[in-house]
């Protein structure tokens, strides 16, 4: 009997694993570990979300079979989301499909438009699903730098041109996750133009659209005009109203991918429970002071954090949106790699955050904080991290190799 799985030999070792070891033993050891590693919001939902839900499972139809495209008034709640937020028509019956979270729309859109031989572009680094997504489905792979300037453009064309056969779509994910790096409508406007002169498609992932913080609301790509004739994009209720537990989001935009992605789905689940569902519609059609706090709570922290950490010493880029820091390990320990600086971290500042390279290898010599720790804790990290830089890399990295 085979054990030797085909993709799961494709996928290498989780990196994440070995911090999260190490973090719980040093929380069984006692040690209060200010976890800054996952985006996992800390914030519980709007009241009326949750009145709604809870008043929703009273009924004991709810309790069946849900529909895996998502019933028609959420689809026409993020319609109208769309209409107010960005300008963006969309048809609710052929252009909106309701995902169990985003990270399961971009998955089984891979697996519904992948085919053999099919290859993807990728930013490098990126969100994990948007990689291997995709080489679970059974297709490859091709990275160019995630950064958004010309280059971006110049290695996407290098990569359409050079390859065999022609790539099927390109990702794009800003505000990003890792990176925290944000983009303008000019950027998506020579995304579609380029995409579309080749003939390829895009798939964007716009989860952190609403956590910005410098006056600056981040653009949707299907903004672009005509993107909606190679485009699709994904957004989740996640982030944006802290309900990550739900597990609920959406494709909007081009009815091929779309069509594609509502027949996948159909083979697969029977959708989100349906009074997750009913809630979700509450939280796009109601109120939008909930965001607007949530947009300055996260705010306050990345203010607190980044300040902290580079009057400590730590060259921090402030980012203007999303809900991390992208950091540079410090020079001191860049010899190591980010993975055995976050170990560091961990036992000397009871610090948990990210390695870059579980993001690609071009996270590499970076980590990823998150936001999702109260500013007291946000503070009492900061002084932790301080004493950690201002102490001896020498002998903490000796005594780190020894110990390994």
């Amino acid at each position: 009997m085979s054990e030797d799985f085909y993709r799961i030999k494709r996928l290498p070792p989780y990196v994440f694993a070995e911090v999260n070891k190490m973090k719980a033993a040093a929380r069984a050891s006692g040690h209060d570990i200010i976890d800054f590693g996952m985006g996992n919001p800390d914030s519980a939902p709007p009241h009326h979300v949750v009145d709604k839900m809870r008043e929703t499972l009273k009924d004991p139809k709810v309790h069946r079979y849900s529909l895996s495209r998502g019933i028609q008034g959420l689809r026409k709640a993020q319609v109208a989301y769309y209409q107010r937020r960005f300008g963006v028509e969309l048809d609710p019956e052929t252009e909106v499909v309701v995902t169990i979270g985003s990270k399961e729309g971009l998955a089984n859109m891979a697996e519904a438009i992948s085919g053999p031989g099919d290859s993807f572009i990728v930013p490098d680094p990126s969100y994990p699903i948007h990689t291997w997504g995709f080489v679970i489905a059974g297709a490859d792979v091709v990275s160019i730098p995630n950064i958004p300037d010309q280059n971006f453009f110049t290695a996407l064309k290098q990569v359409i041109e050079t390859s065999a056969r022609k790539p099927v779509a390109l990702v794009v994910n800003y505000p990003c996750n890792p990176t925290a790096m944000s983009v303008d409508l000019a950027f998506y406007e020579q995304v579609i133009d380029v995409c579309r002169h080749y003939g390829i498609y895009v798939l964007s992932d716009l989860a952190y659209c609403e956590l910005y913080f410098d006056g600056n609301p981040p653009p949707s790509i299907l903004q672009v005009k005509g993107a909606k004739d190679i485009a699709v994009e994904f957004t989740t209720m996640s982030k944006t109203y802290s309900m990550a537990g739900w597990r609920i989001g959406y494709a909007v935009g081009n009815q091929k991918l779309i069509a594609a992605l509502t027949k996948i789905k159909s083979y697969l689940d029977y959708g989100t429970f349906l009074p997750i569902q009913v809630a979700a519609t509450a939280a796009l059609n109601g109120p939008q002071d909930y965001v607007e706090t949530l947009r300055g709570m996260y705010k306050e922290r990345r203010d607190i954090l980044a300040e902290g950490l580079i009057d400590a010493g730590w060259d921090i880029t402030v980012p203007d949106a999303s809900m991390f820091l992208w950091a540079p390990v410090p020079k001191a320990y860049s010899k190591i790699g980010c993975l055995e600086f976050s170990k560091l971290l961990l036992k000397h500042a009871d610090v948990a955050v990210a390695p870059g390279i579980g993001f690609g290898p071009g996270g590499e010599g970076f980590v990823r904080i998150a936001l999702v720790e109260n500013k007291h804790r946000i503070r009492q990290a900061v002084r932790n991290i301080r004493q950690f830089l201002h102490g001896d890399a020498e002998k903490q990295i000796f005594e780190l190799e020894r110990a390994g």
